[in-house]
């Protein structure tokens, strides 16, 4: 691995890291002794101090053991919006000696369905307003629901805009199987002393791929609290930080910089359940919100706010992010407002967010950044892994604290993904990316068939998969579609059944998608084709479609 990056290493921080030698819920119970009284987390404008956070985790963690059978390395779904009962959830499922299965909420049933077989999971958590996406797996595989109600924790008024499915009242929880969250609550179970230790399962984000089904992606809480002290380490924040989480907590970069990275300080989080511009310049003005984690898409529009020089924002200290690079015309925006840069940088789910980061005091634009604390990764030849030089292009490995143990009940899959080099493993990240004379990494292209629509990855293969449950679809490819919002945004070239052509429209196939699948995947555009093409050996060549699309988008 090269080192001309060490030249532009964040003053005054170790090459590496020491974490601490225990499992991720124990950062609760100190953060809790350290700081009883003081706000963890602020949800329209309700507080909940981190001592009251504690009980609440335990109480939970109880009723999973005693009443839901839950027990050590058992996977526990977690399918919510930011809440508290999304952070609450997470840590009580650790408490209980489990593995969180974070779960996207736009995912409708038969995707729920595949989470619930492959994680072998019989306990969920889950929101009232996504209930019935849940109830039909109920009698396949679950046994348990916790339903929660995002307005119990509504406990002041507020002025803050409210979506209404956070404002709506609770409903009676009736089926067999099912409890209220407040009635979890109520029984003041508690649980078991707590026996898990770093190297144990603690969270199963999953991601896809090549093939159409996610896989499970295996994190130690050895894995997990690395990164959770290495962003907040990276950037030298302080307990009296406080941060916006809007990005969403299921997914890595959320979970790790917006949620565990803060808790392990002790810091405060303001919680946004989706991104609403309006709120979050309000919720930095109120709570003098320091720390903000937000994709390009999100700065475009909080800038775009045709007030938003009249928010006081002069407590802001970082704006980072990463999944899409930023274009430059908004980032010298920002930071002619703010007088901040934008600091992107690089991870995946494979390694529960970063492995780089932009150095805060000179960070470079459109960039991934360097590799953070201990990480070998290098830009390779990805036919015999020979390490590139600056300038070429080839496929970025990693080596690192971070990196998963590999996919859940997949072997061939995690074989597939590492390759040993010098004696280590590395894995494999499916990116393109060159690195310059400074040792900065630069994407470039990927390997793997991804698009990435507004900082989501999607994955063509599981579209495709979920695509031909249509009885009217023979074939379908999926490809990237250019969007000016978006970036990208989701093209599929159908072919139809013989007996259905002429009976189906593609607006049709469109609104049918977005019923049947999470709307960040459905795709947008449906173009109708007499046939796709392929190869000699029968495979359709989507590279050639995916050719088609660039080249018309740029002519």
């Amino acid at each position: 691995m090269s080192d001309r990056h060490l030249a532009h290493w964040p003053t005054a921080l170790p090459l590496h890291l020491t974490v601490p030698e225990t499992n991720l819920y124990y950062n609760v119970e100190v953060a809790a002794r350290r700081y009883p009284d003081k706000p963890f987390l602020v949800f329209y404008d309700t507080q909940i101090g981190y001592a009251e956070f504690r009980d609440e985790c335990e109480r939970l963690a109880g009723y999973l053991q005693q009443e839901c059978g839950v027990k050590r390395g058992d996977r526990v779904l977690l399918y919510m919006q930011n809440s508290p009962q999304f952070v609450i959830g997470y840590y009580a499922i650790l408490r209980a000696g489990a593995v969180v299965v974070p779960v996207n909420p736009m995912n409708l049933t038969d995707e729920l369905q595949h989470y619930v077989d492959d994680a072998g999971a019989t306990t969920a958590l889950v929101p009232q307003d996504l209930y019935r996406h849940v109830a039909p797996p109920l009698q396949r595989g679950l046994r348990h629901l916790v339903v929660a109600c995002y307005a119990d924790y509504l406990k002041v008024p507020t002025e803050l805009p409210l979506p209404e499915f956070v404002k709506a009242p609770r409903q009676p929880v009736t089926d067999a199987g099912a409890v209220a969250w407040s009635e979890a609550l109520a029984r003041d179970l508690r649980p078991r002393p707590l026996d898990t230790g770093p190297e144990d399962l603690c969270v199963m984000p999953y991601t896809s791929g090549t093939t159409g089904h996610p896989k499970g992606c295996m994190h130690t809480h050895r894995s997990t609290m690395f990164n959770a002290v290495s962003s907040m380490t990276w950037f030298s924040t302080s307990p009296d930080s406080v941060f916006l989480a809007t990005l969403p907590l299921f997914h890595v970069t959320g979970m790790e910089g917006c949620m565990n990275g803060p808790l392990y300080l002790g810091a405060t989080v303001v919680l946004l359940p989706r991104w609403d511009r309006e709120a979050a310049l309000r919720c930095v003005e109120r709570y003098r919100i320091s720390n903000l984690s937000l994709i390009a898409a999100m700065v475009v529009d909080m800038l775009s706010h045709p007030k938003v020089t009249e928010f006081d924002l002069s407590s802001l200290r970082r704006i980072s992010g990463g999944g899409a690079a930023m274009p430059d015309a908004v980032a010298q925006r920002m930071k002619d407002l703010l007088g901040l840069d934008y600091v992107e940088g690089y991870g995946m789910s494979e390694t529960i967010a970063p492995t780089h980061i932009n150095p805060p005091q000179r960070p470079k634009k459109q960039c991934l950044g360097i590799p953070i604390f201990g990480v070998d990764a290098r830009v390779v030849d990805p036919n015999d892994f020979r390490e590139l030089p600056p300038g070429e292009v080839g496929e970025i490995v990693v080596n690192g604290t971070q990196v998963m143990q590999g996919y859940w009940g997949k072997p061939d899959a995690t074989r597939a993904s590492f390759v040993e080099i010098d004696g280590k493993p590395f894995l494999r990240t499916g990116d393109l990316a060159r690195t310059d004379e400074d040792g900065y990494f630069f994407m470039v292209d990927r390997l793997k068939r991804m698009i990435n629509a507004s900082g989501f990855k999607v994955w063509p293969a599981e579209v495709e998969a979920l695509l031909y449950r249509h009885p009217a679809i023979q074939e379908a490819c999926v490809i990237a579609a250019k969007d000016d919002k978006r970036g990208e945004t989701v093209k599929a070239i159908v072919v139809l059944r013989e007996a259905q052509r002429g009976q189906v429209t593609e607006q049709q196939l469109v609104e049918w998608a977005h019923e049947n699948m999470a709307a960040y995947k459905a795709p947008r555009i449906v173009q109708f084709a007499d046939s796709l093409p392929k190869s000699g050996t029968g495979k359709v060549q989507w590279r050639a479609l995916q050719d088609a699309e660039n080249a018309t988008r740029n002519a």
